[in-house]
């Protein structure tokens, strides 16, 4: 027979007289060492006679699914930081998709915790979610060092616009630069009226030098397409080699730099050019810095370096986005968005055969984030 008892109602909360009947849940708990343990838990269910509704007893240490307690859902949480959800099933004796859901859930206590963003320094960029150029735009917190938002349905402004509406205007005109690469479409929704037009927009160093190694080798290709015969062996199979920094270099491949460099008098122009160009995110004024650049372009007229003269064109159009840079509040650690993009594809490998976007989205946002 179900027993009386004054209690609170989670429907309409008042204080009236009640009957509870028990039922009893084994729940799973942290394992000890190799043995799983579970507790047995009385679970009542409580009906109100005043609002006539029947409610189960809540408890605050049950995870979101009732048969894990939250401290289990932690633990799994934290192992699916450094392995895959398959790892995890194997090693708890689980679903994948319990695992999964665990471990989602553990994300968006992270994201509670972390609080709302308000950021002063922003980074965008996009990542390729899947094959067919199909995009989503990540931006960064760079002061804080963490994602605050995945989203948008292609790296277009319109896509760009969700970040700021999400945003709002009152913490979009605190941000005072914003870090990206040269899509003009991430520029253009920045500086809208209602967006960030007070933001300095600063082009990211990476994605500048990115497009001088893409210079660098096709200069290679053409040096390989003009040779024949035994003059081909120095250059094939060294595009890795030309576009590595030299400290990075085995001995093997500095050996084969030197003789590269050596052989091919173009290619060896070509990479002290690239070498030299590093420099121009030295310097802390922007007329000297324009000073090098402009005696670096010079340094092209007579070598007939097309790709390398297309870049300076390049450089020259986006020159405002660059020189940004000597100012010393915007002298930030442009890395890393770098190596965030980084940390995003090893997800993304781990994470091979999902299809679950919203997944994705949590573990970019928390990829950076302390565990708990």
């Amino acid at each position: 027979m179900p027993a009386g008892k004054k209690t609170a109602c989670g429907a309409c909360g008042q204080v009236a007289r009640s009957w509870y009947d028990r039922k009893t849940r084994r729940v799973r708990d942290l394992p000890c060492g190799d043995t799983r343990v579970y507790l047995a838990v009385e679970i009542r269910r409580v009906a109100c006679r005043k609002c006539g509704k029947v409610k189960q007893e809540t408890l605050d240490w049950l995870a979101d699914n009732p048969f894990y307690t939250k401290r289990f859902a932690s633990f799994v949480g934290r192992r699916c930081r450094s392995m895959t959800i398959k790892d995890v099933a194997e090693e708890t004796r689980l679903n994948w998709k319990t695992i999964k859901a665990l471990d989602a859930q553990y994300m968006q206590e992270q994201l509670r915790r972390a609080g709302t963003p308000a950021p002063k320094v922003i980074g965008i960029d996009e990542i390729s979610i899947r094959k067919g150029h199909t995009y989503r735009i990540v931006v960064s917190d760079l002061e804080r060092r963490r994602p605050i938002w995945f989203g948008g349905k292609d790296r277009s402004e319109a896509s760009m616009d969700e970040f700021y509406q999400w945003l709002g205007v009152s913490k979009s005109k605190k941000i005072r630069l914003a870090v990206m690469d040269m899509w003009k479409a991430f520029r253009n929704s920045t500086l809208k009226p209602e967006h960030a037009p007070q933001a300095a927009i600063l082009f990211d160093k990476f994605h500048v030098l990115r497009h001088l190694g893409e210079a660098l080798d096709r200069v290679r290709k053409a040096e390989y397409d003009r040779l024949t015969g035994k003059d081909r062996r120095f250059i094939k199979g060294q595009k890795y080699t030309l576009l590595a920094h030299r400290e990075n270099l085995k001995p093997n491949g500095r050996r084969s730099l030197r003789l590269l460099l050596k052989a091919n008098r173009r290619l060896n122009t070509a990479y002290l050019l690239k070498e030299e160009f590093g420099q121009l995110w030295d310097y802390e004024r922007e007329g000297w810095a324009r000073r090098f650049f402009e005696n670096w372009r010079a340094a092209l007229k007579w070598q007939r370096l097309k790709p390398y003269e297309t870049f300076a064109k390049m450089i020259d159009r986006h020159w405002d986005g660059i020189a940004a840079y000597c100012k010393p509040e915007n002298k930030i650690a442009l890395g890393f968005v770098e190596g965030m993009n980084n940390k995003i594809r090893v997800i993304q490998r781990r994470s091979y055969g999902l299809r679950d976007e919203e997944y994705l989205r949590l573990k970019v946002l928390t990829c950076m984030l302390h565990p708990i």
